[in-house]
């Protein structure tokens, strides 16, 4: 009854190239006005992609073995996620109730 898929290299190597795309983007190189990285986009685009076959593979493999249920899955999930998406909430609060003006009658003074 194990719900783990195998390890696969390559799909981290994908994942990397992903990611590196979308950096490369962002950092704007140029070469004499032109931008050496363009369409960072394609690389959130292949990360969900990757994304939704990894989570389609756990989905079938549960399906298959007759173990899947909702709630297990919605608590993998959220015990991945959860934990790391407070860390920033309690980090960024402070930063932006701080190093923000505040706002009177809707117009910044």
């Amino acid at each position: 009854m194990s719900r783990k898929l195998t390890y696969r290299r390559e799909i981290d190597g994908l994942r990397a190239i992903a990611v590196l795309s979308v950096v490369f983007f962002h950092l704007e190189l140029s070469v004499s006005g032109h931008f050496l990285f363009q369409g960072g986009f394609i690389g959130v685009d292949v990360f969900f992609v990757i994304s939704g076959y990894l989570i389609t593979s756990i989905l079938l493999k549960g399906l298959s073995d007759k173990t899947f249920s909702f709630a297990d899955f919605y608590e993998r999930r959220a015990r991945r996620i959860l934990p790391t998406l407070i860390m920033v909430m309690l980090l960024s609060l402070p930063v932006a109730w701080f190093g923000n003006p505040p706002i009177l009658n809707g117009a910044p003074q």
